[in-house]
């Protein structure tokens, strides 16, 4: 099975007239800081922010994960924005120009019903609040089935912290997944691995140890070494590619 947007992709490159603009390799520009715009003098009447900004998101969650990162980027700014943050959002759809026959592939047989999870954490990368973005990422029969990019809701203090927060979340998405799959009677025999990307994340899993470097970390996040004891287990994956 196929899953793809192109018409309505093609729909969103017409109405934001980014029909003939050049297309681009990535989704955002790595070198560009945007920040919030405060003024009241910026004519924001004629910029399509807002409404591009939607049209995206509903490609993110659907069938685009290799744009949710920067969608959720953006769309802070939803009320402070200017000239340059359309210009940002169009960037969005002049890759998405060049990719439109990309899309989820899904495998069948049930050899691939073994769900396989990635979490990562972009380390206090949002300039204003220094708080870090999550990412997470389930596999099933070879396609990402649930997928998710937002910014933490507290200020970590160390990579290592930013990343087992960031898995905490990914346990409590599994918990959720392997019980729909049960319920669909699919249920999972095996445990489901999540793979990190920090070997010190993955050692405070299997050993959460209240020591003076951890124990600020708040109770709900050490969900994960209870899901890791129950239903799945923790693991390096080397060469990881990021996607939070």
């Amino acid at each position: 099975m196929f899953l793809h947007q192109r018409t309505y992709l093609e729909h969103v490159i017409e109405k934001f007239g980014i029909n003939d603009a050049k297309i681009v390799s990535v989704p955002a520009d790595p070198h560009v800081r945007l920040r919030p715009v405060d003024t009241e003098e910026v004519n924001r009447s004629k910029i399509s922010f807002r409404k591009a900004v939607g049209s995206l998101m509903f490609l993110a969650i659907v069938s685009r994960p290799d744009i949710a990162y920067s969608v959720n980027a953006f769309s802070k700014y939803l009320n402070n924005y200017d000239e340059s943050h359309w210009l940002a959002v169009k960037r969005i759809v002049k890759y998405l120009k060049g990719t439109l026959d990309l899309g989820i592939r899904y495998g069948s047989g049930k050899s691939l019903l073994q769900v396989v999870g990635y979490s990562d954490a972009d380390y206090a990368n949002d300039i204003e609040t220094r708080r870090s973005t999550t990412g997470y990422v389930f596999m099933l029969v070879n396609g990402p089935v649930t997928w998710s990019s937002q910014r933490q809701k507290l200020v970590t203090l160390s990579t290592t912290e930013a990343k087992y927060v960031a898995a905490a979340s990914a346990a409590k998405e599994m918990i959720w997944l392997r019980k729909l799959l049960s319920d669909i009677g699919h249920g999972c025999s095996e445990a489901t691995v999540l793979f990190i990307d920090n070997q010190s994340a993955i050692r405070l899993v299997k050993n959460p140890e209240f020591h003076k470097r951890t124990k600020h970390i708040a109770i709900r996040f050490h969900i994960i070494p209870q899901w890791a004891r129950r239903q799945g287990k923790v693991a390096k994956i080397q060469d990881f590619v990021g996607f939070s």
